[in-house]
């Protein structure tokens, strides 16, 4: 896997990847992430791929963030 580029941004790490003809994006809060795996031959090239990290997106992706970390929360409560 070979990274192709780095999207700075206040609070996640956004990683852009290239591996067996996809584009994987990887954002990242904290120790949970989230990976988004984008065929080579779905889009027009890396530029396409940046656009599509909106802020609908990443908006989204916080939700999901959230509820990551309360799932992660009471499962190590109910073993505690």
């Amino acid at each position: 896997m070979r990274l192709i580029d780095n999207i700075p941004h206040n609070l996640f790490k956004i990683s852009i990847f290239q591996f067996n003809s996809r584009y994987i994006v990887k954002i990242e809060l904290d120790q949970f992430e989230q990976t988004f795996k984008i065929n080579e031959t779905d889009v027009n090239g890396l530029s396409e791929v940046k656009l599509m990290i909106s802020k609908l997106l990443l908006d989204n992706s916080l939700k999901r963030f959230l509820t990551m970390r309360e799932d992660w929360s009471q499962a190590f409560k109910s073993i505690n």
